[in-house]
């Protein structure tokens, strides 16, 4: 097991300024973490440059309208703040995450006028298959569960509830369901 992620050292661009990594840190009563009002992206940066990085932050700006709330950051500004993470942290070759989120002002399900959030951090991660693996082929398997039907769950979004799906799938064995008790 590797470095635990609240103890790396580095920096994370949070709310528009750049805080100390270990620093970041957001309340356990954050609207985000129990009603899922939060969007994130998963980007790669290649050479000092992040892949693609207008299209990650228009799809950022898009799933938090999808979950009704608003980034109060303009895609310029996300393009900027991403490069500045990477800069600042020296990560010419990096996995960044950006992440959207309602904040801790009040709780239940409606909180419209909860502050907005953004937070975006950087480091290396490397492929999470080994080259010779990959060369010798990938096995994969389909999860027992599905992706909720659009009418039902906002599936167009990039949202943190929506991959509670991947989240089982790769811890169960054999992606399978635990019985209901």
């Amino acid at each position: 097991m590797g470095v635990s992620f609240d103890n790396i050292d580095g920096v994370i661009w949070f709310d528009g300024k750049l805080v100390p990594w270990k620093e970041a840190n957001v309340h356990v009563l954050t609207h985000g973490l129990h009603y899922a009002s939060c969007v994130f992206e998963g980007e790669r940066a290649y050479g000092g440059k992040v892949f693609r990085s207008t299209a990650h932050s228009e799809r950022l700006k898009a799933s938090a309208n999808i979950l009704d709330f608003e980034i109060p950051w303009s895609i310029a500004e996300i393009d900027a703040a991403k490069q500045l993470v990477i800069d600042s942290n020296g990560l010419p070759n990096a996995y960044l995450r950006p992440i959207a989120w309602r904040g801790s002002e009040m709780m239940g399900v409606s909180a419209p006028n909860n502050t907005i959030h953004l937070a975006i951090a950087a480091w290396t991660w490397p492929s999470y298959f080994d080259p010779a693996a990959r060369l010798k082929g990938i096995r994969i398997d389909l999860a027992e569960y599905r992706r909720p039907d659009p009418r039902t769950i906002p599936a167009l979004a990039k949202a943190s509830g929506l991959y509670m799906i991947c989240t089982i799938s790769s811890t169960r064995p054999n992606g399978r369901a635990m019985p209901m008790r």
